[in-house]
């Protein structure tokens, strides 16, 4: 069985990507125009009383559903590249397990955070593959934040070195006027993708 190693999943990535550029840069830019057009639209909708909260509601349950395609299409990307399709990016389901989950991740970092720094930091690595597992074996939030903490146990250190990989990466394609973004991205949400596959395998073996 193939260890995980961070530079492994971006060397993947890499090459994954350079199978099917277009579509990957394709899918990421749709991403992003989604982003802005849904933070436009709840702008739209008003800042105070009613509106505000509506535009909230809008805001959240759009942005869950593109944070759930998104996932959906590079597990697909991953795991079959030349199968996976833009039609991939709508999968709406399980909408309310992924919203949960996202929630129970944000409050159990948000506090980390709060505790000097570095329990937050434990948690963003323990609970970083729990998006993908709820998409790829439909668990509620609970069982996807226990099964994220069993398979990176014992791997953190090189998870941390793959985030700040993403992290740099990321930088430098915001640096290059954002069109490397449309290359940054998907590289490394593919790296991470290759992580949480990696780490799986290894847990079933275990």
């Amino acid at each position: 069985m193939t260890p995980f190693s961070a530079m492994a999943s971006v060397r993947f990535a890499w090459q994954t990507f350079k199978k099917r550029p277009w579509f990957f840069v394709g899918v990421s830019a749709l991403m992003m125009v989604g982003s802005w057009v849904i933070g436009a639209l709840a702008g739209a909708l008003g800042q105070d009383g009613a509106a505000a909260l509506v535009g909230t509601v809008v805001n959240i349950a759009l942005s869950t559903l593109l944070s759930m395609g998104y996932a959906a299409t590079m597990l697909r990307a991953h795991d079959s590249t030349e199968s996976a399709e833009v039609s991939d990016l709508w999968h709406p389901r399980p909408f309310w397990k992924f919203l949960g989950a996202e929630l129970s991740v944000g409050v159990v970092v948000l506090i980390g955070l709060v505790l000097l720094i570095v329990p937050g930091i434990i948690a963003i690595l323990t609970f970083l593959f729990v998006p993908y597992i709820v998409i790829d074996k439909q668990l509620n939030p609970i069982e996807a934040l226990k099964e994220s903490a069993r398979i990176t146990k014992g791997a953190r250190w090189e998870l941390l070195l793959l985030v700040l990989l993403a992290f740099v990466l990321n930088i430098v394609g915001a640096i290059a006027l954002l069109v490397g973004l449309f290359v940054s991205i998907p590289v490394t949400t593919l790296a991470l993708v290759h992580a949480y596959r990696t780490l799986e395998a290894k847990a079933k073996a275990a």
